[in-house]
């Protein structure tokens, strides 16, 4: 079982979202006053595209265990600073399936849609972090490990502290695309 060690949220477009003591999330929305919220698409590259897409990034989930890798590489980053509603530690949100439920607390819900595709505003913010959370597996693919992209199922109040509960879902597993 895993653990958000933080939550954060920002009513602006900003790159950084600032930690809160809780956050509320909404179902079918996301992250109530937080910029990201909304049915359809609210990231502003995309709402030029098609402002009508249904909106897959609802809550932005990054694993702690990449701020460690992150901070032992010389960046200086904390939890919120790379755009994150939710940290979390002990999960591997990268490894996950598509349709994967994480309960994060009491009666919070949120399904796992895809992966964040690293942008250059990583690089704006710090140089260099954009290389930084790029890899690549024993295969030679590209690995963003800039955290998940998820949909709230059930809403509800998620703290620092809550436990994470991990369901995959029933049938064959499809790794995580970009979304």
């Amino acid at each position: 079982m895993g653990l958000v060690t933080a939550v954060a949220a920002s009513p602006g477009h900003t790159f950084s979202k600032p930690t809160r003591p809780a956050i509320t999330l909404l179902a079918g929305l996301g992250v109530a006053g937080d910029a990201h919220s909304g049915e359809t698409v609210k990231h502003r590259s995309r709402v030029r595209r098609d402002p009508t897409q249904p909106n897959l990034r609802q809550v932005h989930l990054i694993h702690e265990e990449l701020h460690d890798e992150l901070r032992a590489a010389g960046f200086d980053v904390a939890a919120g600073d790379l755009g994150e509603n939710v940290t979390t530690r002990g999960v591997d949100l990268l490894a996950l399936p598509g349709g994967t439920l994480l309960r994060l607390g009491d009666e919070a819900v949120v399904e796992v849609t895809g992966l964040r595709n690293p942008c250059v505003q990583l690089d704006a913010f710090q140089a260099g972090l954009t290389a930084a959370v790029l890899g690549r597996d024993e295969r030679g693919e590209l690995v963003r490990k800039a955290g998940v992209m998820s949909v709230v199922r059930a809403g509800g109040d998620v703290r620092p502290g809550d436990p994470i509960a991990v369901e995959l879902p029933t049938g064959p597993h499809h790794p995580l695309e970009v979304v």
